[in-house]
């Protein structure tokens, strides 16, 4: 992919994936996801809204750190979370990221001991993560990045509140959200939760 300052270890990786162009929504996102600002992309299902998030997440961790989660990542379910840890496999291959995903059908005490041996991107649905946050399962001290995937669709079922509950223990992060449409349920959560985001709207 032609992305300008992208990472090579993440370049390799995308091109052995076979991912060696940008669409549109990558292109003009890249930089300013990269700069660390908040960001709203609205974009169609099918668009490569998933690709966008794991590359932008790839790029800003670049190699295992903390012990803490750097990036958290909301999904709408246990689908989305497999498919999502699917898409780290293979772009973060030339990386020594550490990825974890968990959902409401996981066992919750081996999430929360995994999770304690250190890893580097969180990958959970609400309900997971806001249990597992409720039990101090994990630390968002140290989070780089708070994303939310198909916001639409979990604000539909009611998650804001999971939602603003954590981000709200975070003291300082870059959020963004992504989604098909934009609603006035993302209009105001993103109100309760961003700064001053840039809107990327693509159809």
């Amino acid at each position: 992919m032609k992305l300008k300052k992208i990472n090579e270890k993440l370049q390799e990786a995308l091109e052995e994936s076979g991912l060696t162009d940008a669409n549109q929504m990558q292109r003009e996102t890249f930089s300013t996801i990269k700069s660390g600002a908040d960001c709203i992309v609205i974009s169609p299902i099918g668009s490569g809204k998933s690709v966008t998030i794991v590359l932008n997440v790839i790029q800003q961790l670049v190699s295992e750190g903390e012990e803490s989660p750097r990036a958290l990542i909301i999904v709408e379910d246990k689908v989305k979370v497999l498919e999502m840890e699917e898409l780290f496999e293979k772009l973060g291959s030339k990386t020594n990221l550490r990825v974890y995903g968990v959902h409401d059908k996981g066992d919750l005490e081996y999430d929360k001991n995994y999770i304690s041996t250190g890893i580097d991107v969180l990958i959970g649905t609400p309900n997971r993560l806001s249990n597992m946050f409720s039990t101090a399962g994990y630390n968002v001290n140290r989070l780089k990045m708070f994303v939310i995937d198909d916001a639409d669709t979990i604000l539909k079922l009611r998650h804001d509140t999971k939602i603003v509950r954590i981000s709200n223990s975070i003291i300082k992060t870059q959020r963004l959200i992504f989604s098909d449409y934009l609603s006035e349920r993302i209009d105001l959560i993103a109100d309760k939760m961003l700064v001053e985001p840039f809107v990327f709207e693509f159809e």
